[in-house]
């Protein structure tokens, strides 16, 4: 077994292990959200607080394990298995790091929780364009619009664009780290702008090579 595929698992491990450990020490009701300034606004119980995160990050196992073999172009997989692969483990790493984070602040170590939430994004939102930079028409991952799902040639030019654009979100969201109260916009303004982007210029790229 390859040491990629053995990761993500151990990652799920992991989940549990650290709220096992720390579960004696938290209080009955803790911080679950912060806002945009990185002010607590939500909370939740002891339990639900630790274990919900572990929870959904089998039921995310699970669902992207299975995901290639359930994808009626399965073959398709194959070319872009090793990136896939590694975003897996990149999405594994993001969240147990943010979970990590919501413990250490509930164990009463404060800090600015979105200014550390910044450098996370910016690595999943790389390894995002990375994969996105090599995937092949398939179902569930990438940039799937009527018009890329439409058209090899319209796939492989939006999967081009959109990797790049990404890797700008990327940029984008570290500079949260150096500008905490700009880190929510950092982030959710680039993303919003690429979304629009590559799901418009799928539109134009289809309409015209359907016209050719």
């Amino acid at each position: 077994m390859k040491i990629k595929k053995i990761i993500p698992p151990i990652f799920v491990v992991l989940f549990f292990i650290l709220p096992i450990i720390v579960y004696p020490y938290l209080p009955n009701i803790v911080a679950s959200h912060w806002g945009i300034e990185g002010e607590v606004n939500g909370y939740m119980s002891k339990f639900w607080g630790l274990f919900f995160m572990p929870i959904l990050s089998v039921i995310l196992y699970v669902l992207l394990l299975f995901l290639p073999k359930l994808d009626p172009y399965k073959k398709n997989f194959s070319e872009f298995q090793s990136h896939y692969d590694n975003f897996m483990i990149v999405i594994f790493g993001f969240l147990f790091y943010i979970h990590s984070l919501t413990i250490c602040w509930n164990l009463n170590y404060h800090f600015n929780i979105v200014q550390f939430f910044s450098p996370a994004f910016s690595v999943l939102f790389y390894f995002t364009s990375i994969l996105i930079s090599n995937t092949k028409p398939n179902w569930f991952v990438g940039i799937r619009t009527p018009w890329t799902m439409s058209s090899p040639i319209v796939w492989k030019k939006t999967h081009v664009l959109g990797g790049k654009l990404f890797k700008l979100v990327a940029l984008f969201s570290f500079f949260g780290v150096f500008f905490p109260s700009l880190a929510f916009y950092l982030l959710l303004i680039p993303i919003i702008f690429t979304v629009i982007f590559v799901f418009v210029y799928s539109y134009i790229q289809y309409s015209r090579y359907n016209q050719a």
